[in-house]
């Protein structure tokens, strides 16, 4: 009687067996690394769909280029590139809502709500495409669609279910950083000195509040009203913009040369001493990277081949991929 036993002991060990290593085999099929065309045999046209949208809003209001390319940004350098930054809390607690966060124009957000409707309305799409790549993609589209480099995105990010107001802090960032502080939130990010100019260089297309700039031209210190590095013109020029007790909220372009176009005129702006913000002309005056921005403000194709492999590592900054995350139904808010 034991013989009948022992075989049913043996088959119940041998489907486990069995199961445990088809188990494997599928967590294992699963895509643990960035790639091109991740999409290819899930959703063919996920980048003709997103650029489609993309287009639409574009046309719709010029804020969409640098409202999306922010967003990115903001998103990666707080707990990568997930998504986070989409998740709204019902009780203001989100990344969003953090104050440096306010300042995001909804045109970002809405770029990607537009862009995940058009992937999802194909039905061999609907649910398949992550937030977090619809929003790597839909910074691309933008930056092309302003005279950038179109450039291969690498696909496969999960998003996140995670997104705190406290997570924001010491991760981005800010108007007034000196340069070992801005080496230093890079850094953290795993990006050298030499991604950080080409990424800065993105505020070719950027607005800036006017609350960035008010202490440098009207406060700056007890012997210097007028920060000595700004060009005394530009200056002028942006008093008129920004008149004492103007609403913060109102924004200026950061390359008042050619606002509307991705090229290296915020590089030759920086040698005019026309950086808008502190940490943006830092980068001018301190020698540890003025080279960097000589060679940007004189050759462009340096600029933006900088530009495409600094945003290409900056799109891997701690990505969910796997069985990480989830793909979002909503993006602004988890499954």
């Amino acid at each position: 009687m034991e013989a009948p036993r022992l075989v049913v002991v043996l088959s119940s060990l041998l489907l486990l067996l069995t199961s445990a290593q088809t188990s494997s085999a599928q967590l294992e099929e699963v895509p643990t690394d960035l790639t091109l065309g991740f999409y290819n045999n899930i959703c063919p046209n996920v980048e003709q769909l997103v650029r489609s949208a993309v287009v639409k809003k574009f046309q719709e209001t010029f804020a969409t280029a640098p409202a999306t390319l922010r967003l990115f940004f903001h998103d990666c350098f707080v707990q990568g590139c997930d998504a986070s930054i989409l998740l709204a809390s019902p009780n203001g607690q989100a990344e969003k809502d953090n104050p440096i966060n306010l300042s995001l124009a909804e045109d970002g957000f809405d770029t990607v709500i537009q862009a995940k409707a058009a992937v999802d309305s194909d039905p061999q799409c609907t649910n398949k495409v992550s937030c977090a790549d619809i929003l790597a993609l839909a910074t691309r589209d933008v930056i092309n669609l302003t005279g950038g480099p179109f450039y291969n995105v690498e696909l496969g990010r999960r998003d996140g279910r995670i997104s705190t107001i406290a997570n924001v802090e010491d991760h981005l960032p800010q108007h007034y950083f000196n340069l070992d502080q801005l080496i230093s939130t890079f850094s953290s990010n795993g990006l050298s000195l030499v991604e950080m100019i080409p990424i800065y260089g993105a505020h070719t297309i950027g607005r800036a509040h006017c609350n960035v700039m008010s202490k440098r031209i009207y406060n700056f210190s007890t012997t210097n009203r007028i920060d000595p590095t700004l060009n005394l013109q530009y200056a002028t020029q942006l008093r008129q913009e920004c008149p004492l007790g103007v609403d913060p909220r109102i924004a200026v372009d950061m390359d008042p040369v050619t606002p509307q176009r991705f090229d290296n005129q915020y590089f030759k702006n920086l040698q005019q001493g026309m950086g808008p913000s502190t940490s943006d002309q830092v980068m001018f005056t301190d020698e540890r990277s003025k080279d960097l921005v000589n060679l940007y403000a004189s050759n462009e194709e340096a600029f933006r081949s900088a530009f495409v492999d600094a945003i290409t590592k900056m799109g891997r900054i701690n990505v969910k991929t796997g069985n990480q995350g989830e793909i979002r139904i909503d993006c602004s808010k988890v499954n």
